[in-house]
């Protein structure tokens, strides 16, 4: 089974790896191959409504139906039906992609083997639907479909051919078999959904939507491949008086049916039963020898044991202990639940490289969501996660709204009397949406006896907050929001700070600058402030004047667009700033800005001598994606 498990694994790592470069490990589809299959799920669903609207299940009319939500709404309804067959196919490929990485992982034996056979049980019920789904437009195909599978059927043991006789004749078809039909496509989807909540209920923690991003990228592909190459019937209406001689398959729903033109009925159903049956077993082959002592997991700095179940990684134990660590992707490939060892010994997992650095992993760090135990063992989380409180719900109202560029707003929120929020210079709130959604946005302002917040705002199109921020909202309006958040905060130490900001990435370090200031921090300053064009630099005039007044704080603004009347530096700002320091050693950085930027910028870092233990970054990502 290794040996089969190996090339596999190895297979998933190296496409995840060009994945993140591509995406970023927060957008790696490969991560989210589960909620992506949930969210077609929604999609499937949405789209057969509409169009189950407009179809009419008599026999005669049932091709006409289908073909004039095709022709006649072909604005809605033809889309819909091209967008319904697609997401169909494609949660195909997104659940078989997923089990086999589960299985090319070694994720589906021990605890998991409920997860793993009610997933077989849940492809059984998806390629009914499926199949289902092709009887019921009566073209060409559906004859097809229908006489292929009932022929099937009919030489199983208990039919004895009792079913082809409804398909002797083109008038043995009653309009009470396409109610049947239509049943079975709403009945079944139903049964599916059931066991997809289901399915997930052992996975603590379990998400079931991929990120926003990811979301809308699968509609805009699957609306813009429904204009391209439309899901048409194929040939005209079904006719029972004449055999079809030629179909397009889909061969996502419908290989199994040319094998029924080769071989018996007895051998396809012994394919599908023993493939189904070896699928099942899978969690328990080849039979495991039982785990001896029982493993305990510790998280510094509780003393309480966790008691750890066989091949169950140690994250999947925290949360499962409502241990509040953070994580991401849930797989290696992103970094966000790095712990340290303190005692015992660990099963590293596989994981990407750039995760976890050699240097890391020679300080003891491990990756929680890939790291099992091998003895009791010991950990603590970075920023004393698991002692951190949970942060404060807060209601606050807009007190000004300023414009600082062309692109970027300052917003100020004014607390209720007598309340604050005790924050940390370099932390963030999540401004709470009415439906729930989150928005980050970094604290602006220096801790201090003032309690409002300022915000910088930096428009997204297509961004539902930032978009009500530049249109809509008004002085006096409510927002809510969740905080203080995050650990991008200056920390105590001798070395000269470098600062790199992109666009409005220069929010949190203006909060440490001031706060560094007010607190007499005298280690040297260095700022580098990235941006497009000059009317970017909405703080030009603020960063100059602590370059007045400061002498050991400096700055250097950087463009990265051409512009004829700019006489500053140009190019990449974290470009700007290696070109400046050769030799990192001995300084601590603070990068901060879009995920590329920083992405781009780390790993230059480390490779000029940048230690990893004085690296600190907060990339963020858009709500929306530009167009």
């Amino acid at each position: 089974m290794r040996w089969l498990q190996a090339p596999l694994r190895g297979g998933f790592m190296a496409a995840e790896s060009v994945f993140n470069r591509a995406f970023g490990d927060r957008l790696n589809p490969l991560y989210h191959l589960g909620t992506i299959s949930f969210f077609l799920f929604w999609v499937v669903v949405a789209s057969g409504l509409y169009l189950y609207a407009f179809f009419e299940t008599g026999v005669a009319e049932a091709y006409g139906s289908v073909q004039s939500i095709t022709e006649r709404q072909w604005f809605a309804g033809g889309v819909l039906r091209s967008v319904h067959r697609y997401a169909s196919d494609a949660m195909v490929l997104t659940m078989g992609l997923h089990m086999l990485r589960h299985f090319a992982f070694d994720r589906h034996r021990g605890f998991r083997w409920f997860s793993w056979v009610s997933g077989v049980v849940l492809i059984w019920g998806v390629y009914v639907s499926g199949i289902n789904g092709y009887m019921l437009p009566w073209d060409e195909l559906a004859q097809y479909v229908i006489t292929a599978s009932f022929e099937w059927l009919d030489q199983l043991p208990g039919f004895g051919g009792t079913l082809m006789r409804n398909f002797i004749y083109p008038d043995s078809v009653s309009d009470r078999f396409f109610s049947l039909l239509s049943f079975l496509h709403i009945g079944v989807p139903l049964v599916v959904l059931l066991l997809l909540f289901v399915h997930v209920q052992r996975v603590p923690k379990a998400r079931t939507n991929p990120p926003r991003p990811i979301m809308l990228s699968l509609v805009v592909t699957l609306v813009v491949l429904s204009l391209l190459h439309p899901a048409l019937s194929q040939g005209g209406a079904a006719d029972l008086g004449r055999a079809v001689t030629s179909v397009r398959l889909d061969w996502f729903y419908l290989p199994v049916l040319p094998l029924l033109d080769r071989w018996s009925a007895l051998e396809v159903g012994m394919l599908l039963v023993g493939g189904t049956l070896l699928l099942g077993l899978l969690p328990w082959l080849p039979p495991r020898r039982r785990a001896g002592a029982e493993r305990h997991l510790t998280v510094h700095p509780s003393t309480e044991a966790i008691a750890l179940r066989d091949g169950e990684t140690l994250l999947e134990a925290g949360l499962r202990h409502g241990v509040p660590m953070a994580y991401s992707c849930r797989t290696g490939g992103c970094g966000v639940c790095r712990c340290t060892v303190l005692h015992g010994q660990v099963d590293p997992g596989p994981f990407q490289p750039g995760a976890l650095s050699a240097a890391q992993r020679a300080r003891g760090e491990v990756l929680s969501c890939c790291a099992t135990a091998l003895s009791d063992v010991e950990i603590e989380l970075p920023g004393a996660q698991a002692a951190a409180p949970a942060p404060g719900r807060y209601a606050a109202t807009v007190e000004a709204i300023e414009r600082l560029a062309p692109e970027v707003i300052r917003l100020v929120l004014a607390l209720p009397p007598g309340q604050r929020v005790d924050f940390r210079a370099g932390q963030y709130i999540d401004i709470v949406l009415d439906d729930g959604a989150k928005r980050a946005f970094s604290f602006a302002n220096a801790p201090g006896p003032d309690p409002r917040i300022e915000l910088h705002v930096r428009r997204i199109p297509g961004g539902r907050f930032t978009t009500q921020v530049f249109e809509r909202m008004k002085v006096g309006d409510t927002l809510r929001f969740e905080g203080p958040l995050g650990d991008f905060t200056l920390r105590d130490g001798e070395q000269p700070i470098l600062f790199v900001a992109g666009a409005t990435g220069f929010a949190p370090v203006k909060s440490i600058v001031e706060d560094a200031f007010a607190r007499g921090v005298h280690r040297p300053m260095r700022l580098y402030w990235g941006v497009r064009k000059p009317s970017d630099l909405y703080a030009v005039d603020l960063v100059r004047g602590w370059q007045r007044e400061h002498p050991n704080f400096r700055a250097e603004l950087v463009l990265s667009e051409p512009d004829p009347a700019w006489a500053g530096r140009r190019g990449l700002v974290h470009e700007a700033m290696l070109a400046d320091h050769p030799d990192l050693r001995g300084h601590e950085v603070y990068v901060c800005g879009s995920v590329q930027m920083v992405q781009a910028a780390v790993p230059a870092f480390l490779a000029q001598g940048l230690g990893e233990d004085a690296c600190f970054s907060d990339a963020f990502v858009p709500s929306a994606v530009p167009p």
